[in-house]
C-alpha cells in the first residue's frame, strides 16, 4: 500500500457559524416549539414521549415501547419494563467502592443511596433528558427568602458586568432598584441557541383576544429590550398614548436569560390566572410567558373562574448561534499515481499468485495480467489496454501510520493514469 502526504495547504480547519431560529408560542399553560405537531410512531403515539414545547437531548427513547410493571424502578421511580418489541435503554450504575450515583434525582437521593442500596446493587436512570423553556416570578427579591430568590441573587454580578453595554442591565440604578421590583426571569436553555443568542433577533409578544398589544424587541442590538408597539394604560378605557421608546427589560446573551421588569399596563381589561389569587391584573411585560412550565394555569385563578386567561398569549422569537469546527483535507491522486488496486477483480481472473514460496522466500508471480477495464464502442472488439481504477474509499492515517477514518465516495470515481484528480474530504470535530 502506498502512503502519501498531505501538503502544507492540504489541511484547513475552520470555525463554521450558524444561526438556528427558535420561536416559542404560550397558550393556556402550554408551550409550543417551531410550530412542531406531536408525531405518532410506529410503537408509541408519541415518538419523543414529550409534552409539546420540549426537545429531547440526544434524541434517545424515539419511538420506543412504553414502561410495563416489573423490573426494578429507575431514577425518577418508572419501572424499566417493556413489552419486548422495541426495548426502551436507560442508563444504570452499580453500586461501588466509587460511591458514584444520578446527579440531581428526587428518587436517589445520598440518604437512599447510604441505606437503601448494597454493594453491587444497580440504580436505574432514565432517559430521555429534556429541556423547554421557563418563566419565574420573582416578587421584589428583598421581601423573599434566599431560596425564592436564588436565580436572581446568581446573576447580580453578571448584571452589573454588563452595566456598560446599558445601565438597564444594573442591579440598582437610576432606573430604578432591582431588589425592590417585579421581577420576570425567562430561562432559555442552550441546548436552543447554543453559545450564545444572537444580539438583535430578539422578540417578544404579547396578545389579547388574538390581537397584538405589545412587542419588545432588543433592536439597539446591547440587551435593551425595546417596546416598538402597544399602548399603555392607567384603567379601563383610559389610554396614556403609544409606548414605543420603553425598556422592558434586558437579554443576558451568553447566559440565556430575559429579565423582564416592565410593569406598565397593556391593556384595559384585567386577566385572571396571570398569578395565583383572587385578583385580575391588566397585562403587563412582568406578567410575561405566564404558563410557561412556571405552574400556573387557569385554575390558579381563585376569584370564581378565570376563563380570560384563555384570551392571552405570549410569543417569543430569537436566533442562536453555534460554532461547529470543520477540517477540510486535499487529497490529490497525481498523474501517473494512484493506478493499482487491492481489489481482487483488479486482475485476470484465474491466475496463480504465488511463483515460489518457502520458509525462506515468497515470491508473487510476476507475470499477472490486469483486467482490462476500459470499454469500447464497438460490439465484440476489446479496447487497448489503460491502466486504470476506480477510487471508491480514501483512508487517512496520522503520523503514525495508524487509520483514524475513511471516507466512501457514494459512486467509485474513475481515475486514469494520464489525469490528476483532487478529492475534498470534510469533517466537523
Amino acid at each position: 500500500m502506498a502512503f502519501r502526504k498531505f501538503g502544507p495547504n492540504d489541511i484547513n480547519i475552520n470555525i463554521m457559524k450558524a444561526h438556528p431560529k427558535s420561536e416559542f408560542f404560550i397558550y393556556d399553560s402550554d408551550v409550543y416549539y417551531n410550530n412542531r405537531t406531536v408525531q405518532s410512531g410506529n410503537f408509541v403515539g408519541n415518538v419523543t414521549e414529550l409534552k409539546s414545547g420540549f426537545v429531547s437531548l440526544y434524541e434517545y427513547n424515539i419511538d420506543r415501547t412504553a414502561h410495563l410493571a416489573g423490573l426494578p424502578l429507575d431514577a425518577g421511580g418508572t419501572s424499566q419494563d417493556n413489552d419486548g418489541s422495541n426495548p426502551r435503554i436507560y442508563p444504570f450504575i452499580t453500586k461501588d467502592s466509587s460511591r458514584i450515583s444520578f446527579k440531581s434525582t428526587d428518587a436517589i437521593t445520598a440518604s437512599v443511596f447510604n441505606n437503601e442500596f448494597g454493594w453491587g446493587d444497580t440504580l436505574y436512570g432514565d432517559y430521555p433528558q429534556y429541556a423547554s423553556i421557563t418563566r419565574e416570578y420573582i416578587d421584589t427579591p428583598s421581601s423573599l427568602p434566599f431560596a425564592d430568590k436564588m436565580s436572581f441573587v446568581s446573576l447580580k454580578n453578571t448584571l452589573n458586568l454588563y452595566g456598560v453595554r446599558s445601565r438597564h442591565y444594573l442591579v440598582s440604578s437610576s432606573y430604578g432598584d432591582k431588589n425592590d421590583q417585579f421581577l420576570n426571569l425567562i430561562h432559555i436553555p442552550s441546548i436552543f441557541y447554543g453559545t450564545k443568542i444572537k444580539p438583535g433577533t430578539v422578540s417578544l409578544k404579547m396578545y389579547h383576544t388574538g390581537t397584538l398589544i405589545g412587542e419588545c424587541r432588543d433592536s439597539k442590538e446591547n440587551g435593551e429590550l425595546i417596546q416598538i408597539s402597544g399602548y399603555e394604560y392607567t384603567g379601563i378605557g383610559t389610554i396614556v398614548g403609544a409606548v414605543t421608546s420603553s425598556v422592558a427589560g434586558v437579554v443576558l446573551y451568553d447566559e440565556g436569560f430575559l429579565l423582564l421588569t416592565g410593569s406598565w399596563p397593556l391593556a384595559n381589561d384585567g386577566i385572571g390566572a396571570i398569578l395565583p389569587g383572587a385578583v385580575k391584573r391588566y397585562p403587563r411585560w412582568i406578567y410575561w410567558g405566564a404558563g410557561a412550565n412556571d405552574g400556573i394555569t387557569k385554575d390558579s385563578y381563585t376569584g370564581g373562574g378565570s376563563d380570560e386567561f384563555d384570551e392571552i398569549a405570549f410569543e417569543l422569537s430569537f436566533e442562536g448561534e453555534t460554532k461547529t469546527q470543520t477540517v477540510s483535507m486535499i487529497a490529490h491522486a497525481k498523474r501517473g499515481e494512484v493506478n493499482f488496486s487491492h481489489n481482487p477483480t483488479f486482475l485476470e481472473k484465474g491466475q496463480e499468485q504465488l511463483f515460489y514460496t518457502s520458509s525462506h522466500v515468497y515470491e508473487e508471480n510476476p507475470a499477472r495480467l490486469i483486467k482490462n477495464t476500459v470499454s469500447s464502442s464497438y460490439t465484440d472488439y476489446s479496447a487497448s489496454f489503460k491502466r486504470q481504477v476506480y477510487v471508491s474509499k480514501i483512508a487517512v492515517y496520522d503520523e503514525d501510520k495508524n487509520l483514524i477514518g475513511i471516507a466512501t465516495l457514494a459512486d467509485p470515481v474513475l481515475k486514469e493514469e494520464a489525469e490528476d484528480l483532487t478529492f475534498k474530504i470534510k469533517l466537523d470535530i
